[in-house]
């Protein structure tokens, strides 16, 4: 008996305050565009990877997918699978009770903040893994952008397995998955600085986009509002 109740808990949508938690189910059918979940995951847009058994302890992740509504119904997303140079291309086809795992890499996020003690503030009292916005910079450096786009910071995410993007805007965060595009979590925020560091804190003055860089010019708020 108490075996049976401890399934139907671990079964439940779970929450860890604002951030979504990363859960386990399978799929249990698959449709001509969309793919039915054993369990739905707890957030809708929430994406997550799709992991084959192909025997002998041999798995491997073979697509990603975003929930659709909140009775399970998920559609698999046209996105790169993680690239290996010494792994063949996958090309197995999605199958019923293929595991899938909702909230993949949740627990690596990048944080945008306005300023040096909202980000220390914020990740003092969450435990994650922070990958911090140094390195997110040096990526925009690389690429020749100036400023945080949800094309590049999907990119980001990819090259450097971040699961949320973390981003504080003016009185509110929201949680953005990269994977899915998606709004996953929302919550108001107060005591925010008026003067926020452009277009994000780093420990950089600016971010070098080329001899004529204008990026140490501009408004946080409004950068953040435009993702």
């Amino acid at each position: 008996m108490r075996k049976i109740a401890l399934i139907s808990l671990l079964a439940l949508p779970l929450f860890a305050g604002f951030f979504p938690s990363t859960v386990q189910t399978s799929v249990s059918a698959i449709g001509k565009k969309s793919v039915s979940l054993s369990s739905a995951l707890p957030v809708n847009g929430m994406s997550g990877v799709i992991v084959h058994n192909y025997g002998n302890e041999l798995e491997a992740i073979i697509s990603y997918l975003t929930q659709t509504s909140s009775e399970g119904t998920a559609k698999l997303l046209k996105t790169d699978i993680i690239h290996h140079d010494e792994l063949p291309t996958i090309k197995t086809a999605v199958s019923p009770g293929d595991k899938v795992i909702g909230g993949y890499l949740y627990n690596n996020v990048l944080l945008l903040a306005p300023d040096a003690d909202t980000y220390a503030k914020i990740t003092a009292s969450n435990s994650k893994k922070w990958i911090h916005p140094d390195l997110y910079a040096l990526f925009l450096s690389e690429e020749g952008e100036a400023i945080p786009t949800k094309e590049n910071l999907a990119a980001f995410a990819k090259a450097y397995q971040v699961g949320l993007i973390y981003i504080v805007k003016n009185g509110s965060a929201v949680l953005l998955d990269p994977i899915s595009g998606n709004i996953v979590g929302q919550k108001t925020m107060t005591g925010l600085p008026d003067k926020a560091q452009y277009p994000f804190y780093m420990r950089f003055d600016k971010i070098q986009t080329g001899w004529f860089s204008k990026s140490a010019k501009g408004d946080y708020y409004k950068t953040m509002e435009k993702i």
